[in-house]
């Protein structure tokens, strides 16, 4: 997966609570074991004022004018700021998937559903947790300045703002790595490939039936 150092990004507000995975990326579009092809279809019941379906042409869709990712301003955001306990619902990791496809790398909220947390890390996408009054601000600020946009820095655990103001964020010392790193739970596991396959050799020593 694609490492996460730093990025300064046009920041969309998706000012909603509980936003779960269905929303997200409906469930019509989960036949496909892709990582590929979902960005058109992320959030489809909110973008589109139509029915999608798996393998739709996107492009002459009517859209909700209303829903903030149709919005000319937003458009090209990387950066999702959203509310308290996103993410939540089934443990889909198409979510991720999607958010990743149509161009976010990094989701800022109050809370997060563990799964999608997790899922979100696995995948290259930074999970900011801030503070609700913080989270609050932040909506009243892009509200007001079109073409607003934050720096994450992971190194330093830094968000910054446009006026030059920092605001820390938490994250796993291990998840940090991964995400420096760009290395998914497989690629973490073969950083020790070479203790596995000595591992190996002593078992096929010991129990040489075990591999016939």
């Amino acid at each position: 997966m694609q490492a996460f150092t730093t990025l300064t990004g046009l920041v969309a507000p998706l000012d909603r609570a509980n936003v779960d995975t269905d929303a997200i990326i409906p469930k019509q579009f989960l036949k496909s074991i892709h990582r590929t092809g979902f960005g058109p279809y992320l959030f489809d019941e909110w973008r589109y004022l139509d029915n999608g379906e798996p393998g739709q042409d996107c492009t002459n869709r009517p859209l909700n004018q209303e829903f903030v990712l149709n919005h000319a301003r937003y458009q090209g955001s990387q950066i999702l700021l959203t509310r308290r306990n996103f993410g939540c619902g089934s443990s889909r990791e198409h979510a991720p998937w999607a958010l990743l496809d149509y161009g976010f790398r990094a989701i800022i909220a109050p809370s997060f559903a563990d799964i999608f947390y997790n899922n979100c890390l696995e995948n290259g996408i930074l999970p900011i947790v801030l503070d609700e009054k913080v989270v609050d601000i932040l909506f009243k600020t892009i509200e007001a300045n079109p073409g607003y946009r934050l720096t994450i820095d992971l190194t330093t655990q830094t968000l910054t703002t446009q006026t030059g103001d920092g605001l820390k964020f938490a994250i796993d010392a291990k998840d940090k790595h991964r995400l420096l790193n760009g290395l998914d739970s497989i690629a973490m596991i073969l950083q020790h490939a070479s203790q596995i396959a000595a591992y190996e050799n002593r078992r096929k020593q010991k129990a040489p039936w075990l591999f016939q």
